[in-house]
């Protein structure tokens, strides 16, 4: 998941580089929406394992 956020981010900036505006934003939208979802995946993964008895690594 958060290969694919990196990837668009770097699709977002070269298209601003480039000067296409709405693929840019489109691209930085759809990698801000994928690091979120990473991210609460992490986490609730942290708790189920501190839940469960195992330390977080």
């Amino acid at each position: 998941m958060l290969g694919w956020a990196i990837a668009f981010l770097v699709i977002a900036l070269i298209a601003a580089a480039l000067g296409f505006g709405g693929i840019a934003g489109a691209s930085a939208g759809i990698a801000k929406i994928l690091f979120v979802i990473f991210l609460v995946l992490f986490i609730a993964a942290m708790i189920v394992r501190a839940l469960r008895g195992r330390p977080p690594m």
